[in-house]
């Protein structure tokens, strides 16, 4: 399978959901106005969240993952549909990662589910 994904220069196993989305964000002085009309002050454009879930991980795998997106920012490598290949600076929200059975002794857990929020 062709790589698709690289944190800190590292690839790991492709996931089986990669779904980007591209976010606008906006000053605290934007809301509506009393007359019901929105006022927008946006600070900065095309934020990318990369919403990954990838399904069965092996421990040496999910470990792989988890100890690459452990420090509080981190460089992603990927395929963006909007620039083509890109490396931008994210953090990891929350993680769900449940354990599907043990084989020959270890874990082989069901998937891992995170998000990464551009900087």
């Amino acid at each position: 399978m062709k790589e698709m994904l690289w944190i800190n220069g590292v690839s790991v196993k492709s996931p089986k959901s990669f779904q980007p989305e591209f976010n606008d964000l906006d000053s605290e002085e934007s809301g509506r106005n009393a007359a019901g009309g929105t006022n927008r002050d946006r600070i900065a454009s095309d934020k990318r969240k990369l919403n990954c879930e990838w399904g069965p991980l092996t421990q040496e795998e999910i470990s792989k993952i988890l100890k690459l997106i452990e420090p509080e920012f981190f460089k992603i490598k990927y395929y963006d549909p909007k620039d083509g290949l890109i490396t931008k600076t994210f953090y990891a929200g929350p993680k769900t990662m449940p354990m599907l059975r043990m084989k020959e002794g270890f874990p082989v857990w069901e998937g891992l589910k995170v998000n990464f929020i551009e900087q």
